[in-house]
């Protein structure tokens, strides 16, 4: 059994782990300014909890899950109470600045970048894609410690740089959430959303899901996320170069350019995913049940 103590266990990521590590068998406190929030997630997990960050020095782990836009912040008010032999991971979204900001303020203690890339909603850590982002020999062995025990409870693990982990979220976080709000933009723009609720079909839904997905959530930590993934805006560049391309092709009338990319399109994403499609059709099934 180990201490573990939680900075911003009361976030929805941090009250996560605090439930799944004490259903573990550890002993987890959680540390967070709010009180309210504190004394009801406390109340809820069933853990200890209180407002002072010294309180970080009993436990053997310490995991921080606090808004990036505040993370170097609490590094450096929690480096006068940490020392050698504890372990410090973070659950930020982003690795670069975070990792570096570990490195710099927690230094004598054993740290590891650590992205939980699911939600909150998440049962358990079956089937869950985790990334981890060691920069050096020690980190490398804390995280292959990690690794075995993360994957004996079912996650997925991937392993690499913080730089290769904030590209790839560029893509898989940042990218899919500008779509999501640009998209979301042009169809208030439209101002046809009453008339489109009895006239969307099953591709329309789709889109609709995702702008849901994305609006329902924290604005600022979305702004935080599309302000502190680096090569992001190159890629938005590019998907703003893309729509002109295939408005291009649809202003223009060019129909065989328009079906030759769209189906070379279609042969590149099936060669690189076998489950290509998968998800259409299971949308597409659970759309005609709803109807029967």
């Amino acid at each position: 059994m180990k201490n573990i103590t939680i900075v911003g266990g009361y976030g929805k990521m941090g009250a996560w782990f605090a439930r799944l590590l004490k259903n573990q068998g550890h002993r987890v406190s959680i540390i967070g300014r709010d009180k309210d929030k504190l004394a009801a997630a406390a109340v809820e997990i069933g853990v200890a909890a209180t407002d002072r960050l010294d309180s970080a020095a009993m436990a053997d782990i310490i995991i921080i899950s606090v808004p990036v836009d505040s993370f170097e912040t609490v590094c450096g008010e929690l480096a006068p109470h940490v020392h050698a032999g504890q372990m410090v991971f973070d659950l930020t979204s982003v690795k670069v600045m975070p990792v570096a900001a570990m490195q710099r303020s927690l230094g004598q203690t054993q740290t590891l970048g650590v992205h939980p890339v699911f939600g909150p909603g998440a049962e358990s850590l079956n089937g869950q894609n985790i990334i981890l982002t060691p920069t050096n020999d020690k980190e490398q062995l804390l995280a292959v410690k990690v690794d075995e025990w993360l994957t004996t409870r079912g996650a997925r693990v991937r392993i690499t740089s913080p730089e290769e982990h904030d590209r790839l979220m560029s893509i898989s976080l940042g990218l899919a959430h500008f779509i999501a709000i640009v998209t979301a933009d042009a169809l208030v723009s439209l101002d046809k959303l009453t008339e489109m609720s009895d006239a969307g079909g099953i591709t329309y839904k789709a889109l609709l899901t995702l702008v849901e997905s994305v609006l329902s959530e924290d604005p600022a930590l979305y702004a935080s996320l599309q302000l502190n993934l680096p090569a992001l805006p190159e890629m938005e560049i590019l998907f703003g170069e893309k729509a002109v391309e295939w408005a291009g092709l649809v202003r223009d009338g060019r129909r065989e350019d328009f079906i030759n990319r769209m189906s070379n399109l279609k042969n590149t994403l099936e060669a690189a995913n076998p489950d290509f499609g998968a998800s259409y059709q299971k949308l597409y099934h659970l759309a005609n049940r709803r109807r029967e």
